[in-house]
């Protein structure tokens, strides 16, 4: 017959409360490591954007300063967070895209004496999906400089700033398509692809003085499809049907975001995409472009059909 391990002392049982507490601890104080922090969010105006920044003002007390372009938009989110929480937001509307820009809003916020803790680079945009020799210039330029530029205009920018916080981060948010390319999403897979590059070398030069994380997410439910004119009907049905709550989705990332997770990737997609990408580097690209093609929707018809057939 074993022993029975018991509680003789009082000792014991304060000692294992006593560690109990110390690793609750621990995980609370990084879980709240963002608390009354100012932090800068791209895109902020609605979507994942929208969302990441209630939550950092509600949740963890954070001022926070939204960068966007559309006013009424964000009016309407100063709206729906209420005038107590509302008084923890601010906005600055310009184009990410410009560098000139980045650096107005940085001695604007010097000048100010507003110390930004951390950045979080949502801003993207998603083209539509194409051939690629059937994208202009301008669209291939609007591509890269938003998705990709934006945030190294935007890191290149504030990062004197963030390393004299004693909590610095950077969050960049990419996409799954920075983990395999998908057949019509060439300048959209380039700017990720470039994006993860980016943010990965960020992660090791920093290493110990600043968090560095990545974030890819798949399909959300969000406006970003409101560029592709033809992602209506069975299209529209058949990515809800692979989508992630926009919601949901938030909430993953800020759980990422408040354990400082370097990387993360969320959705089915996304998991998916991750694990051909790695398994089969060809074959998975070839595969998931496969079924795109044999879906037969309008969201793909500039991608897969020639130009006799676009025509009809």
């Amino acid at each position: 017959m074993g022993k029975h391990t018991q509680w003789n002392t009082e000792a014991d049982i304060d000692a294992v409360v006593f560690i109990a507490v110390l690793v609750i601890g621990a995980l609370y104080r990084q879980a709240i490591a963002a608390v009354g922090k100012t932090v800068v969010v791209t895109g902020a105006s609605g979507g994942m954007g929208a969302g990441i920044a209630a939550t950092l003002i509600k949740k963890h007390g954070c001022t926070v300063i939204g960068v966007a372009r559309s006013e009424p938009k964000m009016l309407k989110f100063i709206e729906e967070l209420g005038p107590t929480y509302a008084q923890q937001f601010s906005y600055k509307l310009f184009d990410v895209s410009v560098k000139e820009n980045w650096e107005n809003f940085y001695n604007e916020l010097v000048e100010e004496g507003v110390q930004v803790d951390v950045l979080v680079n949502n801003a993207g945009i998603l083209p539509k999906f194409k051939r690629f020799d059937r994208y202009s210039d301008e669209e291939i330029e609007r591509a890269i400089n938003i998705n990709f530029y934006s945030c190294v205009y935007s890191v290149k920018t504030f990062l004197p700033m963030l390393l004299k916080s004693t909590d610095p981060g950077i969050v960049n948010i990419d996409s799954s398509a920075a983990l395999m390319s998908l057949a019509g999403t060439s300048m959209y897979s380039a700017s990720k692809a470039a994006l993860k590059g980016f943010t990965e070398a960020l992660r090791e030069e920093f290493r110990g003085k600043c968090y560095v994380g990545l974030v890819c997410p798949g399909f959300t439910k969000t406006d970003i499809f409101r560029g592709q004119s033809n992602a209506g009907g069975k299209g529209e049905k058949v990515i809800n049907m692979i989508s992630t709550d926009c919601d949901l989705m938030v909430k993953m990332i800020m759980f990422g975001i408040e354990h400082k997770q370097a990387l993360q990737i969320h959705g089915v997609d996304a998991h998916a995409m991750s694990v051909f990408g790695k398994l089969l580097p060809v074959n998975g690209s070839r595969l998931f472009s496969a079924v795109m093609k044999a879906a037969d929707i309008d969201l793909f018809k500039e991608v897969f059909k020639d130009d006799v057939e676009l025509a009809e």
